[in-house]
């Protein structure tokens, strides 16, 4: 089903049984000495090849990254403050699971990676993706955030593969990436709410459930 659903993943094997196709065609135009025809095959199973790592690369990488619509619930937090400006937060994930911290401040902080593809990516199934990368506690005053005790988390899931790090490392990738940013943001945490966090087409934001 994970293939039927992903046209990353039918491209890369279209390009692996291309570049073996090739391959074969190669070899018989070897025996039949026929120098052209091999060279020609051979250059396209190689072009085949890179393909398939690419789109292979891509599958992978994108592993962890969500879909973005219009605007899409990344998490719902429910904070209980402590005592000493300390605060706890549970994320709530849409995918299931939940993730508990103890973060110090007063206000709960949140970033995010967000990636919009070009115009040549969308007609290969891929859209503008996002994940929540950190959460952190934050402290009104500036005094403060640089004197006290700090406290952050990572909320990405760890991946073989991280594609804003391939982005940054292989410059090749620049012809499928429109744009790359980092969105955050932060609320006061000292009572006891239940919030939602966004990702929309402008970024990251918080909204409190009314009861």
């Amino acid at each position: 089903m994970m293939i039927q659903k992903d046209p990353l993943v039918i491209a890369a094997l279209a390009s692996a049984l291309l570049g073996i196709a090739f391959l074969v065609a190669t070899l018989g135009s070897l025996k039949k000495k026929r120098v052209f025809s091999s060279t020609l095959h051979f250059v396209t199973a190689l072009l085949m090849i890179c393909l398939f790592a690419l789109f292979g690369t891509i599958s992978i990488a994108t592993r962890g990254y969500l879909a973005l619509t219009t605007e899409t619930l990344a998490a719902v937090v429910e904070i209980d403050p402590m005592e000493n400006q300390r605060f706890i937060a549970r994320f709530h994930m849409p995918e299931g699971g939940e993730k508990t911290f103890v973060l110090a401040g007063d206000q709960l902080y949140v970033d995010a990676h967000i990636l919009k593809w070009k115009p040549v990516a969308n007609f290969l199934g891929l859209h503008t993706f996002y994940e929540l990368d950190r959460v952190s506690g934050r402290y009104t005053r500036l005094e403060q955030e640089t004197s006290q005790k700090r406290t952050v988390y990572a909320l990405s899931r760890e991946k073989p593969l991280d594609l804003f790090e391939l982005r940054h490392r292989f410059a090749a990738l620049k012809f499928l990436v429109d744009a790359e940013y980092g969105s955050a943001t932060f609320i006061t945490a000292d009572k006891p709410l239940t919030l939602r966090i966004l990702v929309s087409t402008t970024g990251l934001l918080i909204r409190k459930e009314t009861p």
